[in-house]
């Protein structure tokens, strides 16, 4: 589905929001997603930039973000897929998240940022729910470096 289908910030179902990289897809990737699309019915991913991967997390993304929201796109839990410019500050998500109202948003049981994303929840009257506990060893990190090894 793409925003030209439906109007996921107008719509009445109940509204799921994810954020991250999802920079080199892998099985906990896929493990949150499907956990956080059974916390209701459309599936919202707010894609993170590029350039945040460059200053965020220190790194060059291995895709860009146009082969990463064509990746998700591709999964049948994904229903939307946002592309995010680079956010500057909490102001920024705060307002996304403002507009999109979902009822739920879903996190890991590791989510470094769970305090904000839970004061993101309340200003909109909904609820963050941990789906999924946290799964060692399977971080994009942890793939690129064991490539790394194989060169």
């Amino acid at each position: 589905m793409s925003d030209q289908d439906l109007d996921i910030f107008a719509v009445k179902k109940k509204k799921v929001l994810v954020g991250g990289c999802f920079d080199v897809f892998h099985i906990g990737h896929l493990r949150f997603l499907e956990s956080a699309k059974r916390q209701g019915d459309l599936l919202i991913v707010a894609l993170e930039s590029d350039e945040f991967i460059r200053t965020k997390k220190n790194r060059h993304p291995f895709h860009n973000q146009a082969e990463r929201a064509e990746i998700l796109s591709h999964l049948d839990c994904v229903d939307f897929v946002i592309m995010l410019s680079y956010l500057r500050g909490d102001d920024d998500y705060m307002a996304l998240v403002k507009r999109i109202k979902p009822e739920i948003i879903a996190i890991t049981e590791n989510d470094k940022l769970i305090s904000k994303k839970a004061n993101q929840a309340k200003a909109v009257g909904g609820e963050l729910v941990v789906v999924t506990p946290f799964i060692g060893n399977k971080s994009s990190i942890d793939l690129l470096k064991a490539i790394k090894k194989l060169d």
